[in-house]
């Protein structure tokens, strides 16, 4: 197994350390939450260094390219549903970012099946950029953080659903059937 593999790897296994400090008593514990951000913060930097290694080096593997994604989506939706419990994001954002995802997937499974491999556009990786700024701001208990955790959030929102409608439109030959 390659390094970027293990950076993957141990981007998920990095996800319930970040949910146990986030929601540790409530997420009442200053130190926690920073720990949570912290925890979030590293595993957001494994992502981009696991890809650049990969591409720099032809370390690109079918394992990398099927779980680097889901080991994202993993880590965003659990710390949103995190975020939610808190009460620090509104319920029907994160569903709906959430959904965006499994749309995504989805569309994915199907371009897969005929042979299709669609990489991620600007707007998906802004939008994964919004969202993850957003749970490290949203995560740190401090008052300016907390505003700018909530723009960025409802930034991501907006590219979430902008990314979603190009993604689709740019490759909606792969829905036709034949």
């Amino acid at each position: 197994m390659n390094l970027p593999n293990k950076l993957t790897i141990l981007r998920i296994l990095m996800i319930p350390f970040f949910v146990a400090f986030l929601l540790w008593q409530g997420g009442a514990l200053y130190v926690c939450r920073v720990a949570a951000a912290g925890i979030f913060a590293v595993a957001c930097l494994t992502d981009t260094l696991d890809g650049w290694i990969a591409r720099k080096y032809g370390l690109v593997t079918n394992f990398g390219k099927f779980m680097d994604p889901l080991a994202d989506k993993l880590l965003v939706c659990a710390a949103l549903v995190g975020l939610v419990s808190l009460g620090l994001a509104p319920a029907w954002v994160v569903i709906v970012i959430i959904s965006r995802e499994f749309v995504i997937s989805g569309f994915r499974l199907v371009a897969s099946d005929k042979g299709v491999v669609i990489a991620a556009g600007v707007w998906g990786k802004l939008k994964t950029v919004f969202q993850m700024a957003a749970v490290i701001l949203l995560v740190l208990p401090m008052g300016i953080s907390q505003i700018a955790g909530q723009i960025c959030l409802w930034v991501a929102l907006a590219l979430t659903i902008i990314s979603l409608v190009e993604y689709i439109w740019k490759n909606r030959d792969v829905l036709a059937e034949g």
